[in-house]
């Protein structure tokens, strides 16, 4: 089973994918292998990201994990059984990429994102399974107890759109 675990910079996909890994789950990181593939295809200036080649990347997973958790941003793009979103609210998110030395441009960009539910969006327009786990103020063990709570069957409480910060956006205007 391929899991999409996904959901806007910030919000802990790194650290739960470093938790599951260290519980002995395979987990792949999309962004270094795309890098070791050498699938990035440009440069986007205006973001000051990287363009990755989605579907040769896609085609570069290998097809005989079994579990593995596919970790990205853009990890619902991919091929994936299910995907879990993570989730964390906007003010706190905000602090979280500023403290990455990231520009207000960038940070404002990705805190709207994740405001308006755009990656929940499109892994529900995507995928056959969509939950999320909010991850504003649990740990990384938390989250990851969460995310395999998930794949056991608990998904109660995990719905997609369940978690509504759309009223934030509008505050900030």
């Amino acid at each position: 089973m391929r899991v999409a675990l996904t959901g806007t910079p910030g919000t802990g996909k790194s650290s739960v994918a470093s938790e599951l890994a260290r519980r002995g789950y395979h987990v792949v990181s999309l962004d270094r292998l795309a890098e070791e593939r050498k699938l990035i295809v440009g440069i986007d200036a205006a973001r000051g990201t990287r363009e990755v080649d989605v579907e040769a990347l896609d085609r570069e997973i290998d097809v005989r994990v079994k579990l593995g958790f596919l970790v990205g941003h853009y990890a619902h793009l991919l091929t994936a059984d299910l995907a879990v979103v993570l989730r964390c609210h906007p003010k706190v998110l905000a602090e979280r990429l500023r403290a990455r030395g990231w520009g207000e441009a960038k940070v404002r960009e990705n805190v709207e994102a994740e405001a308006i539910d755009v990656i929940t969006q499109e892994a529900v327009a995507r995928l056959p399974l969509v939950f999320e786990v909010e991850t504003t103020r649990a740990t990384p063990a938390a989250s990851a107890d969460a995310v395999l709570g998930i794949l056991q069957g608990r998904t109660a409480g995990h719905e997609p759109g369940r978690l509504d910060w759309s009223a934030e956006v509008l505050s900030w205007y």
